[in-house]
């Protein structure tokens, strides 16, 4: 049950917020976990990273040694999380795992995680349909940027949290299920992508799900005076930032594992010599707590009883 997500139990949400900014690191480092193989995490590593992800959605991982960063090996380490519902997309390998680097020329030089450009908070996949939503990512950095390339992190039940407690009606205006619409992709007459109308807070599998950009362009918001406050709000908290907004630049070996919180990267300059290169898997599914091992279950709207309005 997700009683502490309803509006009208206010009492289990008090109780929820309690326990979840009990402990909340406030240090990137808090998140990190050193492990010795990627493709083969011991128990004791694989219990570190579910503590770290229950506690704040994502995990730092920390194997020293580029040369294990492979998709292979990123697969493999999903696989024991619990992760194998793969989001395929067209830029993507045949493993569909994308390799996030300044492309030149084609149709991925089109898109912004393929430049240098600096991009907005966003969570992963917000163009999907409601079916296909990213629940979980996984970034693993080959070689770092000359300079720039920051991440900033945001748990996006922080964020769902600082709404709340500023007005619960900004909530219920986020889970309209038109709050915000991504057009179709169209190039040259062909439709690439359909359009994808949802809510941006919905509730999936028992678990506060987000799909948000801070977009101005290819995206369009339910007309409603109370979800442009949300967005004000939204657009508040990451320009002042918070406590519990995490910032760090992934060095190689690094990875980040989350499910689909709040992030956005600082633009970069590359070596010509040796240029930015990470690896990136998306999926379907979300890395459940320790609590939850074993537990399936599957993406659907929120119950009645779980509904926000």
């Amino acid at each position: 049950m997700t009683r502490h997500l309803s509006i009208s139990h206010p009492d289990a949400y008090a109780a929820w917020r309690a326990s979840k900014l009990s402990d909340y690191p406030r240090n990137p480092s808090a998140l990190a976990v050193p492990v010795a193989d990627l493709a083969a995490l011991s128990d004791h590593e694989l219990a570190a990273i579910r503590q770290r992800i229950a506690k704040t959605n994502m995990a730092l991982v920390r194997c020293g040694d580029p040369t294990q960063v492979t998709p292979a090996r990123m697969l493999a380490l999903g696989r024991r999380l619990g992760l194998h519902r793969l989001d395929d997309n067209p830029c993507a390998d045949a493993q569909a795992v994308s390799h996030l680097q300044v492309a030149s020329a084609g149709d991925t030089a089109e898109f912004i995680p393929y430049t240098n450009r600096a991009l907005g908070w966003h969570t992963d996949g917000y163009y999907n349909p409601p079916e296909r939503q990213v629940r979980a990512w996984m970034l693993f950095c080959v070689r770092a940027a000359a300079s720039g390339g920051e991440n900033r992190m945001l748990d996006h039940e922080i964020a769902y949290i600082r709404l709340r407690d500023r007005d619960p009606a900004l909530i219920e205006a986020l889970t309209a299920p038109d709050a915000c619409c991504i057009p179709a992709h169209v190039k040259d007459g062909t439709e690439l992508r359909p359009a994808s109308v949802g809510p941006v807070l919905s509730v999936r599998d028992g678990a506060l799900h987000m799909r948000y950009t801070d977009r101005t362009r290819s995206v369009e918001w339910r007309r409603d005076a109370t979800l442009d406050a949300a967005r004000e709000a939204l657009r508040l908290l990451f320009s002042k930032g918070d406590d519990y907004m995490f910032r760090f630049r992934l060095q190689p070996g690094d990875g980040l594992i989350s499910n689909n919180v709040l992030h956005d990267r600082a633009a970069f300059s590359d070596d010509p010599k040796a240029p930015r290169l990470l690896y990136r898997a998306r999926y379907l599914d979300r890395v459940k707590g320790p609590k939850q091992d074993g537990k399936r279950g599957h993406d659907s709207p929120a119950d009645p009883d779980d509904d926000h309005r």
